[in-house]
């Protein structure tokens, strides 16, 4: 890899008409993300269960210039059906033709307590949530990433997802699933033009990083414009050839 992924100055136009799913796009690392994305040219699909909060990406979107119209796809990962996961598919099959890039950024933070005191029903929705949703989406996506000349999934992963850590409970132990769902991808896929990768973003100025340390002084933290290179690099052909790989941001 020639290219330092985390100092990455994309060029002009280095998604352009390419077709790119970002879940969890109505805050954050992924609101960032699926504008910076637009920005560049790509046709964004934004995921996300608050329809308002995807409006307003969805309008800043359009008040750029010469900028996409992107696509709205409201779901909700918790409830969310094996049809729901079709309709989603078939959709975009409709509209587009292919997918180019995927996205998985969305996920929950779960309870910070120890094994001994975390709660069944909430261990069972954060892995459901942050790991089992990204399985289904995928899986039923797989046909359409290979229609692309080429495309790219990026994972979205953690610290806490290399290294167990104290209180992290179901939030680590998805994340660990996250790294191990992404390297199975790419082995399953090394002899095809789909990569697939995993981004640990590391301390991010977001809702999530500030309930889990709300003591935290938030302005000494990147901002998640700060860390999106990385994700440009891995969705743009700059990163041809690269997968498997498991990076920070």
């Amino acid at each position: 890899m020639d290219i330092d992924p985390t100092k990455y100055d994309p060029p002009s136009g280095l998604l352009d008409e390419r077709v790119i799913l970002i879940t969890g796009a109505s805050d954050g690392i992924g609101k960032a993300l699926a504008i910076a994305c637009a920005r560049l040219g790509a046709h964004v699909i934004l995921h996300g269960r608050n329809t308002t909060k995807l409006e307003a990406v969805y309008d800043a979107i359009v008040a750029l210039e010469s900028a996409q119209r992107p696509s709205i796809a409201v779901l909700d990962l918790a409830t969310a059906d094996a049809s729901a996961y079709q309709t989603l598919a078939q959709s975009i099959e409709s509209e587009f033709g292919r997918l180019d890039g995927l996205v998985h950024n969305a996920s929950i933070l779960g309870q910070r307590l120890s094994i001994e005191q975390y709660d069944a029903g909430e261990w069972q929705r954060v892995i459901h949530v942050n790991l089992t949703a990204a399985f289904a989406m995928t899986q039923v996506l797989l046909p359409l990433l290979r229609t692309a000349a080429d495309p790219s999934i990026v994972f979205t992963s953690s610290g806490v997802g290399r290294v167990g850590k104290a209180f992290w409970g179901a939030y680590a132990v998805s994340k660990f699933g996250t790294e191990a769902l992404s390297q199975i991808l790419a082995n399953e896929h090394e002899h095809s033009e789909l990569r697939v990768n995993c981004i640990n973003p590391g301390p991010t100025r977001t809702n999530m990083r500030l309930a889990a340390y709300p003591a935290e002084d938030r302005d000494q933290l990147p901002t998640p414009d700060d860390v999106l290179p990385t994700y440009l690099y891995l969705l743009g052909p700059d990163s041809r050839g690269v997968t498997g790989q498991s990076l920070d941001a």
